[in-house]
């Protein structure tokens, strides 16, 4: 007999691709009116398996119940209607199309055969104010910010008469304010008996919100366990480890000044921000969102322009604007946005690990590609990159493995200084750990770190001094045994231009 009280159920779902296998016999259920973690790694089969549940994978083997009936879903209508919503890390929205066009997108409300328009909106609406979102229905998508379309997103499901909702990090761009705003509308919904399946890399947030935790790990379900489940216990299920520290930087003697930032302003966004980085030494900067902090980095490595100010590279200046002249002197950067600024995605994982040093291995025309090809296979091994081979197109590797080929890259053009924004965001635990290792790898070599992160705990673990900005400028600089999460904050909220005029009238008296 089944349990009245289970909406969703999957016994024994194996799915395999090509050289690999994704899902090799997991277990998984979902109650009403419950918050379920999907926990694993990058890689373990999270994404498959949500993919499977909103019908764009069909699996190979194993049983689907809803409401206790056997179902097969073929495709997106019918997880649609079955009640299964899913909402993935990139938002599935058109951008020039209204919230409201959004929201019934191929499902408008019909008069006499014609789009009921007004109709749309009030309806709409009414499932914007369910997710407590002030936002019109006739706003453009593209003119709202990242939590306002995540919350767009979720009335979207809601449209659908969602029972199970799934939500693929749903947190992972959101600022901590937004955060605890997103965490209100999920309670809410559990509250009206929707099924959440919720994916997270932040094991912090599973306490807060969850009421089971699930692991899967290398395809396979190892573990159901209560949300209350310590940490450390949680990564080890994750990982078929323990990792005894999470931040595990380790601080070289710091060298000459490698990278030097002066005066640099443009107007509007960012103004006399100046700092230095050591050779060996990881600079963190910190700050709220829009503090600029994006802008200043993409403004040294010549993505953005600047109006004023200088940069510098073991002393020579770096010609402005000019992303060729900034690679040269030996500044790489991992953008924040991996998939839009960081890969080619659908070409294979040497190729992209070739980008950087292709220039240098053409000659007469033609490039080494065999060279190429053991370079890119030497530098996969050493990050540990899981893949069926260099071959691979990099669009179907985890999010981790991801981040190791955007950062390989640079490893294969000897950087000398490495920009890192928002390095380990949608990563699990066990890859960040790897990550933080090669940073520590990178400075005993002598390279200088600049890393930026919304992830304050990271700044802090891995940094060896901690720049704040606020409203486009450097608000404070502190060295690690200072750097708590209170001064920092202290700093981010703080109005730059007043602390400077303190600091310069205390000098005068």
């Amino acid at each position: 007999m089944s349990d009245p009280g289970e909406l969703l159920r999957i016994e024994g779902i194996r799915k395999t691709f090509p050289g690999v296998v994704a899902l090799d016999g997991v277990d998984f259920d979902l109650r009403r009116g419950e918050v379920h973690v999907l926990l694993g790694e990058n890689g373990a089969g999270k994404s498959t398996l949500i993919k499977m549940l909103s019908g764009a994978y069909r699996p190979d083997a194993g049983r689907v119940f809803v409401d206790g009936r056997e179902v097969t879903i073929h495709g997106a209508q019918d997880s649609e209607r079955l009640g299964i919503a899913t909402i993935y890390q990139e938002f599935n929205l058109v951008p020039d199309l209204t919230v409201a066009e959004n929201i019934f997108l191929g499902r408008q409300p019909r008069r006499f055969g014609m789009i009921d328009g007004k109709r749309m909106e009030a309806e709409a609406a009414e499932l914007l104010e369910r997710v407590g979102v002030n936002v019109s229905p006739r706003a453009r998508v593209r003119e709202l910010g990242i939590a306002r379309l995540q919350m767009v997103e979720i009335a979207k499901a809601l449209s659908l008469h969602a029972r199970v909702l799934i939500m693929d990090e749903p947190t992972a761009v959101l600022t901590t304010e937004e955060v605890e705003k997103l965490f209100a509308i999920v309670r809410r919904l559990r509250e009206d008996g929707v099924g959440i399946v919720f994916i997270t890399h932040h094991l912090e947030e599973i306490a807060a919100l969850g009421d089971r935790v699930t692991v899967i790990r290398d395809g396979k379900s190892v573990g159901q366990v209560p949300a209350a489940t310590p940490e450390d216990e949680l990564v080890r299920l994750m990982v078929g480890r323990s990792i005894e520290q999470q931040y595990p930087r380790q601080q070289p003697d710091a060298g000459e000044a490698l990278l030097v930032v002066e005066g640099l302003t443009r107007d509007g966004v960012f103004h006399d921000v100046s700092f230095e980085v050591r050779a060996g030494e990881v600079v963190g900067i910190a700050g709220l969102v829009g503090a600029g902090r994006t802008e200043v980095v993409r403004a040294v490595f010549g993505a953005d322009p600047y109006d004023k100010g200088a940069v510098k590279v073991a002393g020579a200046p770096v010609r402005k604007d000019d992303v060729n002249a900034a690679m040269a002197a030996g500044i790489g950067l991992v953008p924040e946005d991996r998939k839009g600024q960081g890969l080619v995605l659908d070409a294979s994982v040497e190729e992209n690990l070739g980008l950087v040093t292709l220039r240098g291995a053409t000659k007469g025309g033609f490039v080494d590609l065999r060279g190429q090809r053991a370079d890119a296979a030497r530098v996969a091994e050493q990050l540990g990159v899981r893949m069926a081979g260099l071959h691979q197109h990099v669009r179907t590797l985890s999010g981790g493995n991801q981040q190791k080929v955007v950062i390989g890259k640079w490893l294969l053009a000897d950087t000398k200084v490495l920009i890192l924004d928002e390095p380990t965001r949608g990563i699990d635990v066990g890859a960040k750990v790897e990550i933080y290792e090669l940073i520590n790898e990178l400075t005993a070599q002598g390279a200088a770190v600049l890393m930026i992160s919304s992830d304050l705990p990271e700044v802090l673990g891995m940094s060896d001094r901690v720049l704040v900005m606020a409203q486009g400028r450097i608000a404070g600089e502190l060295p690690a045994a200072e750097a708590t999460q209170d001064a920092v904050m202290a700093l981010a909220v703080s109005n730059p231009t007043t602390l400077t005029s303190e600091t310069e009238a205390s000098r005068g008296r």
